[in-house]
């Protein structure tokens, strides 16, 4: 159907604006009368020579001004006549068509997946999703007397922009912290970052361009999922067994070009095991043999309920190794203060690409944190938090053992704030979700973390006390026993595990 439009791209009038002028001038002549259909937009757009989204922009100009309306499935017709407005009635705005304009980018799986799977807690709701520490372990006087102390010591000067690779006073004190963890790190090579999650993106952005190989371990945290997918990297899962990514696989997939490893050793997340001296070690002579970095993710340094320090961090095995943590967990997550160790040869891009990002990290939040950490607050913190994390953990543990079927597996975390739960044979992880929310108690599927993992759920104890969990385990067995019987009566037709 040809409508007689023609379009002038050198008028100074934009082109939808054209294109909308030139159909209402037809309606209000009554040569398009009410019912008649206009053609599809991608028609309309091949046939003018223009752009789709141009075509769809004067469509919804048309309805928002009342000549058009859109009938799904069916197409777009002119409406009936529509009453005129009196001389002086303000004009319906015209609207930004932001549907057509939001970037594909934007609509990758992983993000898709999460925004599937978010759930927002009602007050009657248990939520074993939740991955920051309780109200009532947050250390928020001692935080106000390093504030106020801050204020009235360093006045304006802590309420300017910070030094694009963070405050000095905080990179000494927090260099200090990992050598005595056995961390190897001058204040040089340590920049501040905006919480661990943007020193991943920074990384990511420093090292990957679209379609670069990036490896991850088979079930991994899924904010890393999600920064991978928004730099369009080709995700790569390893396949790992107990002791951490499998060595065999790791030779396998080096052989194309791989721009990096990213790896959880300590607590991994959301599994929760910790990788063996031996598989680091031998980790560390994969990536020289092959060239590929090491992005070292230390997201609950100091949470620990063995008694026993986990083995040395990567970067003590190398020095190429980007080492990054946070204090979201251990310490207050409304912070928003990590950090990002590199070699010298990427520190200067790192801190580019951050600058450029954000301008700097709050230097009043990094000064107070200064001032936490150089008055021993972070530890006497985690004397105090420590055995309640524990005695959560164990209440957790001790009530899933208990109520769960026998097959159900409950891995214990020697360290960290979740619990890796196998789901009983035949049991769906989103489907456990989804009936487990409608028996109050929020959990996160295992798909959350990769598609190996359908058949798991992450279970966090740190933002509830003890009897809550508890409840939030009954609750779980609950939705278990439904999705169980449920699958039974549907003949087994559960969603396969990848």
């Amino acid at each position: 159907m040809n409508l007689g439009i023609e379009l002038s791209a050198g008028a100074g009038v934009p082109l939808y604006v054209q294109i909308h002028d030139a159909i209402s001038a037809r309606i209000d002549s009554g040569v398009f009368p009410t019912g008649f259909r206009l053609p599809a937009t991608r028609a309309l757009a091949e046939q003018l020579g223009a752009h789709r989204n141009t075509v769809v922009r004067a469509y919804e100009e048309l309805a928002l001004s009342g000549y058009v309306e859109s009938m799904v499935g069916r197409g777009t017709f002119v409406a009936e006549r529509r009453v005129l407005r009196a001389p002086d009635a303000p004009q319906s705005p015209r609207r930004v068509p932001w549907s057509s304009l939001v970037s594909t980018i934007t609509d990758v799986e992983p993000m898709r997946r999460l925004s599937r799977l978010r759930a927002y807690a009602g007050p009657n709701v248990i939520n074993l999703s939740r991955s920051q520490p309780s109200s009532d372990l947050l250390p928020d006087e001692l935080l106000r007397r390093c504030t106020e102390h801050v204020l009235r010591t360093r006045g304006a000067k802590a309420l300017s922009y910070a030094p694009r690779d963070g405050v000095e006073r905080l990179r000494e004190v927090i260099a200090g912290e990992l050598c005595a963890r056995g961390v190897p790190v001058r204040m040089e090579d340590l920049m501040i970052t905006s919480g661990s999650q943007q020193a991943l993106d920074i990384v990511t952005r420093a090292l990957v361009d679209p379609g670069d190989t990036f490896l991850v371990e088979d079930a991994t945290y899924s904010g890393a999922l999600n920064v991978l997918a928004l730099s369009r990297a080709r995700v790569v899962a390893v396949p790992c067994d107990a002791h951490g990514p499998e060595l065999s696989a790791l030779q396998r997939l080096a052989r194309g070009r791989v721009k990096g490893l990213y790896v959880i050793p300590n607590a991994q997340n959301p599994t929760g095991r910790t990788m063996t001296a031996e598989r680091r070690e031998a980790l560390i002579g994969w990536s020289r043999e092959f060239g590929v970095p090491v992005i070292e993710d230390d997201y609950v340094a100091g949470i620990d309920f063995g008694g026993v320090a986990p083995p040395p961090a990567l970067r003590a095995l190398d020095r190429d190794v980007l080492h990054l943590g946070t204090f979201s967990k251990n310490l207050i997550p409304a912070l928003r203060v990590g950090y990002l160790i590199a070699p010298p040869e990427l520190r200067e891009t790192l801190v580019s690409l951050k600058s450029a990002m954000d301008l700097g990290t709050s230097a009043l939040l990094q000064e107070s944190l200064a001032e936490f950490l150089e008055r021993g607050y972070l530890r006497s913190h985690l004397q105090r938090t420590l055995p309640e994390y524990r005695k959560r953990r164990d209440a957790l543990v001790g009530a899933l053992t208990e109520l769960l079927p026998g097959d159900a597996i409950v891995h214990t975390p020697t360290r960290g704030i979740a619990v890796w739960l196998e789901l009983p044979v035949g049991c769906d992880g989103e489907r456990v979700y989804d009936i487990a929310r409608r028996e109050g108690v929020l959990i996160g599927p295992g798909s959350l973390n990769g598609t190996h993992h359908r058949h798991c759920v992450r279970l966090t104890f740190c933002s509830s006390p003890a009897e809550a969990l508890v409840e939030g385990a009954r609750r779980l067995a609950r939705a278990v026993e439904i999705a169980m019987n449920t699958d039974v009566r549907t003949s087994g037709a559960v969603l396969d595990v990848v």
